[in-house]
């Protein structure tokens, strides 16, 4: 007996309804798996002397993270700030005025290059032309390479977000009289906020845990510093090498820093999300 067509389109339709939400099952399943697992190691070594103690020397009991946590800050921090600029502007390039034009199609080609490199090309991109010259490693190395991870992704976000706003707004202002640069910073860039700043929270969240391009740039430091000009502590490199020592003391700094990357990150996405949430329904 031959099904109905709308019975045929009813099973076709619970049989993609079921395969998604299976795919949707397996994802939150690893997903709460090393979350819980993050907080059940994270918080069993978190303790009020990891914020103001520096890293232990190998086979001291006692000891923190005060160092890595400032130069990951810092780091972390100007980078976004040399990295944000420069991808916007690049985005709103390509958005508005590059799409037919052949600077456009090769400034989109690289972006993508950069954006799908390893991080640790970059890193030893940065280390053959800023620290091999320089003569030390440091941690303004550093900043530079994650700021050219910053770059491609809100390059691309920009764009991406740009292009969503319908262009009879962009027509509508023109009809006013506005100038181009004026539809720019008071329409469209406005109109699409939300989708920028998340695009800058998701290459926020990328450096934040980003352990290869440092190993090559600002390497590491035992001690409290926050000279950019010589070695820099952060949170990723110092987690890479406390996991794989042999010292429980430090593996339990280790998960302590991993919780922090991990909260940090969340709760700069939900602030984020709440502000830009607010200013979108005023």
């Amino acid at each position: 007996m031959r099904l109905s067509l709308a019975t045929t389109r009813r099973l076709k339709n619970w049989l993609a309804l079921g395969i998604s939400m299976l795919a949707m099952a397996f994802g939150l399943f690893w997903l709460i798996w090393i979350l819980a697992t993050t907080l059940e190691l994270g918080l069993s070594g978190l303790s009020l002397s990891v914020f103001y103690e520096m890293t232990p020397p190998p086979g001291l009991a006692n000891g923190g993270l005060a160092n890595a946590i400032m130069g990951s800050l810092m780091m972390v921090g100007l980078a976004t700030a040399i990295g944000t600029p420069a991808g916007i502007l690049a985005g709103i390039y390509l958005a508005e005025y590059g799409q037919h034009t052949w600077l456009g199609s090769t400034t989109r080609f690289v972006n993508d290059l950069l954006l799908s490199a390893p991080s640790i090309i970059v890193g030893l991109f940065i280390y053959e032309v800023y620290v091999a010259r320089m003569g030390n490693f440091s941690g303004m190395a550093g900043v530079l390479a994650l700021a050219l991870i910053v770059i491609p992704v809100v390059v691309r976000t920009t764009e991406n977000m740009l292009r969503l706003v319908p262009n009879t707004m962009r027509e509508a202002a023109f009809a006013l009289g506005a100038p181009h640069w004026v539809v720019i910073g008071r329409v469209t860039l406005k109109a699409s906020m939300a989708g920028v700043m998340t695009g800058i929270m998701l290459a926020v969240a990328r450096i934040a845990g980003e352990t290869a391009p440092l190993l090559f740039t600002a390497l590491s430091n035992q001690f409290w510093s926050m000279n950019l000009n010589a070695p820099l502590a952060s949170l990723p490199v110092t987690i890479f090498k406390f996991a794989m020592s042999p010292f429980e003391d430090w593996q339990r700094l280790a998960w302590a820093g991993v919780l922090l990357i991990t909260l940090g990150v969340l709760c700069l996405n939900i602030l984020a999300r709440l502000v830009f949430r607010e200013k979108h329904k005023s």
